[in-house]
């Protein structure tokens, strides 16, 4: 199995502790088997069904649930999944899930989303618009109902010798807990290497 993003792992401190977290198009599970260890139950939803019988049930004692369901394909399929603590979205886009996604985000919870960007067509593939997020378009998404704790759009280097480099944006936003009165916003502590 293929390591966790590095983007997802800087910002999963963030999810709140013990909590359930969407891994949706979660591929062979990295992200699920990695956030698992991490002490949270994860729903892993994929259209492959033998990439989702391939997880494991559980990992360090916490949940792992598979479900095989093609995102676009009918109605949103995860409707009687309760708001989750987090959701981490990786290597995929399909535009008309993004209010679904963002509605299932809880007070509190966090939207870890990393995917290829405009550019990435003169590298290589995925190279159709389709596939590909225009100039900040994952800002303008979440921009309203979530805040922005990181953002980056650029290009990563390739990772070894079969790998091109890639063109993405990435982004980690909140779903801040309504405060009464003249309380304070919550903080989002972000690690010591933001700076």
């Amino acid at each position: 199995m293929s390591a966790p993003s590095t983007w997802v792992t800087r910002w999963a401190h963030l999810i709140p502790a013990g909590g359930r977290v969407l891994d949706l198009a979660c591929g062979g599970g990295r992200h699920a088997v990695w956030l698992a260890s991490r002490g949270f139950d994860v729903l892993a939803v994929d259209r492959d069904p033998v990439a989702v019988a391939s997880l494991p049930a559980t990992v360090m004692g916490r949940a792992v649930t598979g479900r095989v369901a093609d995102l676009e394909q009918g109605a949103w399929p995860l409707g009687d999944v309760s708001p989750l603590d987090g959701i981490v979205v990786t290597n995929y886009l399909h535009r008309p899930l993004w209010p679904h996604l963002l509605g299932a985000v809880a007070p509190g919870g966090v939207l870890i989303y990393e995917t290829f960007a405009a550019g990435n067509e003169t590298v290589g593939k995925p190279s159709r618009p389709d596939f590909l997020l225009r100039p900040g378009e994952l800002l303008d998404v979440v921009r309203g109902p979530l805040r922005v704790i990181g953002y980056e759009d650029g290009v990563l280097e390739a990772r070894g010798p079969d790998r091109a480099p890639a063109f993405v944006q990435r982004i980690c936003a909140v779903r801040e807990v309504p405060v009464a009165g003249d309380a304070p916003p919550p903080r989002h502590v972000l690690p010591a290497d933001t700076f």
